[in-house]
């Protein structure tokens, strides 16, 4: 596929041009219609976000994002592809100019072997991650990698906790920091059982780990969620700050369809001089072309800040 094979609005009254081929079985009239933007942050998309107008092949779907004016892409589950995938993928990536965000390092699920608990079996398993996460790095031109430390241990007291869990960030640290990696620390809100779950925590567990491989990926969905009063806690927490995802609240879908005042939100990160990736971990509101049309549109009117 052809990058540039996707509809575009005619200047007169916005209708399809026809005549266009089917993109992956879909018509030239059912895709997405819109030109590309010039946004002032760097929204990275998911696999599966466009994929009504882009078709299932993750590539086309990449070069899609770059038509539309993203520069950057977010693949938790990159380890999980196949290392030829991994290559295509961060070759095309590079061809685009975009910059590749975080993929999720290999130790199990959120809750799965806890740092929390002390145990070498855990320890050992988060470590073998880190080791298979440099190489998966490497093909995909990635610096940043998701880490959860898992759930609490609570047979242990909290102080006990707090220093199995540095000490095993540590040990992961010392895998990525020769490499320029980093593994960035994300407090959820899906379970009271998570270990993680706030940014003051978070800023804590850094500071005690004191490397540039050990960082604060800051989901304003899920800090939203736990704790409220966004922009004043990113601000206490900025210099820890490497990494920032994307949800409104509730419902985790694209900004404006909740609670959360992206604009500002956003005009705040742009104007602390962040140039780094905004992951859209999140859903889609609407189903189908439709949706599509409108989760462009609404990163548009959110990126649309005075500076």
């Amino acid at each position: 596929m052809k990058r540039r094979n996707f509809i575009k609005n005619t200047a007169a009254g916005g209708m399809a041009l026809t005549g266009l081929a089917s993109v992956a079985g879909v018509t030239a009239s059912e895709t997405v219609s819109s030109a590309p933007v010039s946004f002032k942050l760097n929204y990275a998309p998911h696999l599966g976000m466009f994929k009504n107008s882009a078709g299932d092949d993750p590539i086309d779907q990449i070069k899609f994002m770059a038509d539309q004016g993203f520069t950057a892409f977010e693949d938790n589950g990159m380890m999980g592809r196949e290392p030829a995938m991994q290559t295509k993928m961060g070759e095309t990536l590079a061809k685009l100019n975009m910059t590749m965000g975080v993929f999720v390092v290999d130790k199990g699920g959120n809750l799965a072997n806890p740092f929390a608990a002390g145990k070498k079996e855990y320890l050992d398993i988060f470590l073998d991650g880190c080791k298979r996460a440099v190489d998966v790095a490497k093909r995909v031109n990635a610096k940043w990698m998701t880490v959860v430390p898992g759930s609490f241990e609570r047979r242990l007291p909290t102080g006990i906790q707090d220093a199995n869990v540095i000490d095993a960030l540590r040990r992961g640290a010392e895998i990525l920091e020769p490499h320029g990696l980093v593994m960035v620390l994300e407090p959820l809100s899906d379970s009271p059982d998570l270990y993680l779950q706030t940014s003051d925590q978070t800023y804590m567990i850094c500071k005690a780990v004191n490397s540039p491989s050990c960082k604060i990926l800051y989901d304003i969905y899920h800090m939203q969620k736990n704790e409220g009063n966004v922009i004043t806690n990113m601000e206490r927490t900025w210099d820890e700050i490497a990494y920032i995802q994307i949800g409104d609240n509730p419902g985790r879908k694209e900004p404006t369809t909740g609670e959360i005042n992206y604009k500002n939100v956003f005009k705040f990160i742009y104007e602390k001089g962040y140039t780094g990736v905004m992951g859209m971990e999140h859903g889609i509101s609407k189903q189908g072309i439709e949706g599509e049309k409108r989760l462009i549109e609404a990163y548009k009117e959110v990126d649309s800040f005075e500076v």
